[in-house]
């Protein structure tokens, strides 16, 4: 193979890893999972999601997540979509849109709509977000507790 055809096979495995990561991240987020979901993120991230998940280390990331997740009494179901990727040798950054729709136990399931937008590092062989930061764009949410 030849080096130009190695490099093009590298970025599409790479994107690929990081479209995973993204999916990933729904997937525990909405399994209850928090220490699947804090091994989405490198050891020095930090997470800041408006007034419910502000985090720094991987360690805390998956503390507030398991406060979060306890928290909350209604089925959520997050979809990441769209996701932009740019990659920079072992960094990259992304933007996906999210769509965060809860069952509460009565009445309409209100649905909140925004971005995430990410500093991503491979950190021991894998993808990880080192920083995700999100956006709310349409609907509302507030701290726990």
């Amino acid at each position: 193979m030849t080096g130009e055809l190695v490099e093009r096979l590298a970025r599409l495995e790479d994107l690929a890893e990081i479209q995973q990561l993204y999916i990933d991240y729904g997937r525990h987020l909405d399994a209850g999972d928090p220490v699947a979901y804090a091994e989405l993120f490198a050891r020095d991230a930090k997470l800041r999601l408006g007034p419910v998940m502000r985090a720094d280390g991987r360690a805390a990331i998956e503390a507030v997540a398991t406060e979060v997740l306890r928290a909350g009494d209604e089925r959520t179901v997050h979809v990441l979509a769209s996701p932009r990727i740019t990659l920079d040798g072992d960094r990259a950054t992304g933007e996906c849109v999210w769509v965060a729709i809860t069952q509460p136990d009565s009445g309409s399931p209100p649905v909140r709509v925004g971005r995430h937008l990410d500093k991503l590092v491979r950190e021991d062989g894998r993808w990880r977000f080192a920083e995700r930061k999100g956006l709310i764009d349409v609907g509302t949410v507030s701290a726990p507790g």
